[in-house]
């Protein structure tokens, strides 16, 4: 995969990612910290980053953390990322001129640092340190621990809504804007022109790590639920949206499954068994072909790294952490006769919950809540929307000549 550096000059890294999603409580951090500590273990450097705002990385590792990497064992770091820390780091003229604004408005300080902590900032920041370390090239393997689902699609789609947002926000041209901001910095000190051009040089960083994200096979997410029904059902709209977007699920990982051998019958769990040997075939089903691997309820509470190594080698048997357990298209366009299709994968969806647009150069495909703008090709402006149907969790969009 190639990435640009600094200086914009493309270089080559093999960084291997992989992040963690689910419904909160399912045991993400659980599992993205034995994944991490199996692949130190087989020689691979592995950083494992903590996105989730409410932050237990540190207790799975049972080893404090600070917001850059700390060194557990050889091989393996791990960060949970600190928003205000990040935004000195990343965001130092924009927070310099928010705190400026608002402190002009009477404001007092420590409400102006409250306050200049905008929506979606810590998601930001997380992709930043992510865009950082894939920069550097220093770790073969970067595990994502991520905030529950919802976060987590806020997480991903940030780049594609920023950059609307940047268009919308300043649409006229550059050079004069930072004209313009000059002159404000030199008359009020509100640094409106060096605020500009830190939005702009973020805003290019994320765009660049949303195709790392999207990158098949660099990249893949891994769905972890329990064998449960409102877990379930989450993560099939989870998995929906993340095709949506283009993100690759490699697998997914069921948690916390009680072993039935180690149950007599007729014991307290008797009929938790028996819903979850039902589940587990649901989950089976749902969402084949991709794999599933199996986490014995350990019986015990899971921290440190010899109960961690015990979930990566239930998890992962005599495969290896790193690998690329499954992978397919998301995203395809072929030719028909004379009209041309586009198949956007989208398992689980319902018909009714599925909206397709053309807006010049862009379909528009919204699914329940979630919604994502494609490139349309070039050749397809020549071409009309004349249709799409759902069939087999593929939507098939037609265009034919006008």
């Amino acid at each position: 995969m190639l990435f640009p550096d600094d200086n914009g000059t493309p270089v080559s890294t093999d960084t291997r990612i992989l992040l963690f999603t689910g419904k909160g409580g399912v045991g993400k951090t659980t599992c993205a910290a034995a994944t991490a500590l199996q692949a130190a273990r087989d020689g691979k450097k592995t950083l494992v980053l903590s996105s989730d705002p409410a932050h237990s990385l540190a207790d799975a590792l049972d080893q404090d953390l600070g917001p850059e990497p700390t060194e557990i064992v050889d091989d393996l770091y791990a960060q949970e990322v600190d928003l205000y820390y990040s935004m000195k780091k990343y965001w130092g003229n924009m927070r310099e001129l928010m705190l400026t604004v608002f402190r002009w408005q009477g404001v007092d300080q420590i409400a102006a640092e409250e306050l200049a902590a905008l929506p979606g900032m810590n998601e930001g920041s997380v992709l930043l340190w992510l865009e950082q370390a894939v920069r550097e090239n220093d770790y073969d393997l970067i595990i994502v621990d991520s905030a529950p689902t919802g976060e987590t699609l806020t997480l991903l789609t940030l780049p594609q809504v920023t950059q609307w947002w940047l268009a919308k926000a300043f649409p006229f041209q550059k050079f004069a804007f930072k004209s313009v901001g000059f002159g404000v910095r030199k008359t009020t000190g509100i640094p409106l022109d060096k605020g500009y051009e830190e939005l702009e040089a973020i805003f290019e960083k994320l765009e660049t790590i949303r195709d790392i994200l999207a990158h098949r096979p660099t990249t893949s997410i891994r769905l972890v639920m329990n064998p449960e029904k409102m877990v379930i059902q989450e993560a099939r709209r989870a998995y929906t949206y993340l095709q949506l977007y283009g993100y690759g699920v490699d697998s997914v990982v069921v948690n916390r499954v009680l072993p039935e051998e180690e149950i007599p019958d007729g014991s307290l769990f008797s009929n938790y068994l028996t819903s979850q040997r039902d589940y587990l075939q649901q989950i089976e089903q749902s969402f084949h072909p991709l794999p599933i691997l199996q986490v014995p309820h350990l019986g015990e509470e899971v921290f440190g790294t010899e109960r961690l190594a015990r979930i990566a080698e239930s998890m992962y048997e005599d495969r290896a952490p790193t690998d690329v357990l499954y992978d397919e298209a998301t995203f395809e366009v072929r030719e028909e006769g004379d009209a041309y299709i586009i198949d956007v994968r989208l398992p689980f969806a319902d018909e009714e919950d599925v909206d397709v647009r053309h807006f010049g150069d862009q379909l528009v495909v919204q699914v329940a809540n979630q919604r994502r703008n494609y490139i349309l090709p070039n050749f397809l402006s020549y071409y009309a929307l004349q249709g799409s149907s759902l069939r087999d969790g593929w939507l098939h969009v037609r265009f034919e000549e006008e």
